[in-house]
């Protein structure tokens, strides 16, 4: 055996080779690495669509914290603003109120206290006819003088 026929056969044995290598066997691995080429990266960009998702969530959920604080906040202002005019209603209601008691009170006063001088007239009365009569020794009768005694009542 020559060399250069073993060369020229390994040369035709390579060729072949390389070109059914080509020809049959490189294309469904390049489609396999391009596709998985393809695969990683829309993974990737579904991790960084996911990332962005996630950041923007974090951001709504912050802000929408933030609005609920806000809200919340305001909504107690509110309620201790409604708890201080009712208050203040009732402090007035109350107030009204106990002007009311007083007023009634006074009225109530200003009748008694009439009632107790009409009777402390009557009294009085009753005690002037009884002295009266005593000192004249004899009876009056009430009836004929009543005029004379209404103008002592009204005197006293």
């Amino acid at each position: 055996m020559y060399i250069s026929a073993t060369l020229f056969a390994q040369i035709t044995v390579f060729l072949i080779f390389a070109w059914f290598t080509s020809r049959f066997v490189w294309p469904p691995i390049a489609r396999a690495l391009d596709e998985r080429a393809t695969r990683i990266a829309d993974g990737l960009a579904a991790a960084e669509r996911g990332h962005n998702t996630l950041e923007q969530a974090a951001k709504n959920s912050a802000n929408t914290i933030r609005e609920g604080k806000e809200k919340a906040a305001e909504l107690i202002i509110q309620a201790e603003s409604q708890a201080f005019r009712i208050i203040d209603e009732a402090k007035e209601t109350a107030r009204v109120e106990a002007e009311k008691i007083v007023l009634a009170g006074r009225f109530e006063l200003e009748q008694e206290a009439a009632r107790l001088k009409e009777a402390l007239r009557q009294s009085v009365a009753d005690l002037a006819i009884a002295g009266v009569e005593k000192i004249l020794q004899r009876e009056i009768d009430a009836t004929v003088h009543a005029d004379l005694l209404d103008a002592m009542k009204q005197e006293l």
